[in-house]
Order: C-alpha cells, then structure tokens, then sequence
C-alpha cells in the first residue's frame, strides 16, 4: 500500500501526463496510470522519472 504523499503524487502525475486529451479516452488513461503504478511499486518515486514512464506509456497505449 502506497502512502498518502505517493499517492498524491501518482495523481499529479497521471493528471500532467493526461492533460492534452479526452477525459474520455479511459482506456488510454487506465493504460498509463497502470504503468505509474507499476514504477511506483518497483521503488520508483521521484516526479521525473514518474512522468517519464507516464509519456512513454502514453505513445505505448494500444488505440482503439
């Protein structure tokens, strides 16, 4: 379980990453948070390296 300052973190993030397309488009949004998460459980917690992973899955996601 993350604790609250990573969390908050994590959502700030996903929202900097997301910010240029559709509150619509969940499955692209479910995509990238999915892959956050992953990195934060793995250690990963600096901002940067966070809304790295973030854009990469973002070109990664699978479009429908």
């Amino acid at each position: 379980m993350l604790d609250a300052t990573t969390t908050a973190l994590l959502r700030a993030v996903l929202e900097e990453v997301c910010k240029n397309f559709s509150p619509c488009e969940t499955g692209i949004r479910a995509h990238v948070a999915s892959k956050i998460l992953e990195a934060a459980s793995r250690g990963e917690t600096t901002r940067d390296a966070l809304e790295q992973i973030g854009h990469e899955a973002f070109s990664k996601a699978p479009t429908m």
